[in-house]
Order: C-alpha cells, then sequence, then structure tokens
C-alpha cells in the first residue's frame, strides 16, 4: 500500500522517520510530505493557504495514480479531509493522528498568534498541559529547534468542500490527549467539533494515551497503530 504522511503545524516530512520503519518493513511504500512553505526557517510563506496544502496532497495522489492511505496529525487532518474530497475514490482510507475530519466553512485554528504572513511555534505555555503529555525537555528542545513557522492562512482558511462521498472513505482516529471515548460521547450529544466526524459512515478508534505529539514521545506505537489500519484497509 502507498501511505501519504502529513505532517501537522511546524512539521515537515523528517517528523516522521521514527513512525515510518514498521511500515516500511511490513512492504508497504511510504511518502512523507513537506508541505509548502515548510521547506526551511527561509521559504516563502505569503500566499500559500489551506487550499495549497490540500492540492499538494492532491498532486502527490494522482502522481502515484493508485490507491492510496492518507495520514494526518494535528492541522494535517484537515488538510487530508480535503484531500478526501477532492479524490473520494483514490483513499481507501484516511487516518486521524490527534486530529479528525474539518467540515465545510471550518478553519483549522485562528488563535495561533501570527504576524500576519506566518505563525511560528508558540511558546510552551500557549498550550494546554494535555499537549504536552510526555514531551520532556529534550524533546521540546528538539521540536523548537526544527520547528518552521507556519503559514498563517493555512490556520485561518475556512474548509471547502464538494463531494459527499468523502463520507464512504474509512477513517481510522488515533486518539492521543484524550481518549476516544470522549469523541463519541461528544457525537452523541452533537457537539460541532466533531459534526464532520459524525457524519463519517466507518469510523474506528484507536487510543494511544500521550500528548499532541505522538511522532515524537511514542513513535513505535503510533507506527504500529497506523500499519494495522493499513492492514486493515485490504
Amino acid at each position: 500500500m502507498d501511505i501519504i504522511l502529513v505532517p501537522g503545524f511546524w512539521l515537515d516530512a523528517s517528523s516522521w522517520e521514527q513512525v515510518t520503519p514498521p511500515l516500511v518493513a511490513a512492504g508497504h511504500r511510504v511518502h512523507p510530505l513537506t508541505l509548502p512553505g515548510l521547506e526551511s526557517a527561509d521559504a516563502r510563506r505569503s500566499g500559500i493557504g489551506l487550499r495549497t496544502h490540500i492540492d499538494a496532497v492532491v498532486a502527490e495522489i494522482d502522481e502515484l495514480d493508485i490507491p492510496v492511505v492518507l495520514v494526518g496529525h494535528s492541522g494535517g487532518g484537515a488538510i487530508i479531509y480535503g484531500a478526501v474530497d477532492a479524490r473520494p475514490d483514490r483513499v481507501v482510507r484516511a487516518i486521524y493522528v490527534d486530529s479528525g475530519p474539518l467540515g465545510e466553512g471550518g478553519v483549522i485554528n485562528d488563535e495561533l498568534p501570527d504576524d500576519g504572513v506566518e505563525v511560528p511555534l508558540p511558546p510552551w505555555e500557549f498550550f494546554e498541559d494535555e499537549d504536552l503529555t510526555d514531551l520532556d525537555e529534550e524533546l521540546r528542545a528538539m521540536f523548537r529547534a526544527r520547528a518552521v513557522p507556519q503559514p498563517t492562512a493555512v490556520a485561518k482558511d475556512q474548509q471547502r468542500l464538494h463531494d459527499e462521498r468523502r463520507y464512504d472513505v474509512p477513517a481510522t482516529v488515533i486518539a492521543c490527549e484524550f481518549p476516544s471515548s470522549m469523541l463519541i460521547e461528544m457525537i452523541g450529544a452533537g457537539h460541532p467539533y466533531v459534526a464532520e466526524l459524525g457524519r463519517v459512515r466507518d469510523v474506528e478508534y484507536v487510543d494511544l494515551p500521550t500528548g499532541h505529539w505522538p511522532q515524537f514521545t511514542r513513535p513505535a506505537e503510533l507506527g504500529a497503530a497506523i500499519l494495522a489500519a493499513v492492514d486493515r484497509s485490504g
């Protein structure tokens, strides 16, 4: 299976490097992406929005020209969902790592501090305690050293969706900060945060208790969880 891995904010393709070994060992082909504007600290970020990132994933799907599995971490979940909407007949499973599908008109995060063009990685005090679980001082230093500012428009642009066949694409949610039981309860209560997830017809939940960056705090376990989800995709 060909697996496209989309990182969350401030990260590039290398953020998956400790996650992919079990996927490769199992014979799968991995395609971790560095999205436009995340190539380096000096990369151009003006004019890059959510659609730019979705189109980059769609271009990778079209280049491969075979069925794929999409994996999206954090804000990458919204991006892969836009790609699912664009190519619902080419995606056999969408895997959301501490993330989920973003519905029509939603934004990834319009509360992040920015300078107009880009969003640097905020101070750790900006995040909730649950975000930072298991992210020790060494990992925090590593993360901050490799972090690249995020294009502001990716965080604040509204999601635009067009094809309801996206609801037929099976999904796996790997829940980290909060247990999957909480997500299921929220869906049952009609919470708007999970409204789009509640419309997906085939969703499985996997609990991987840790903070918001399991590719750093529990990479082997994350790789195993992704592998299991891929293997269930046929």
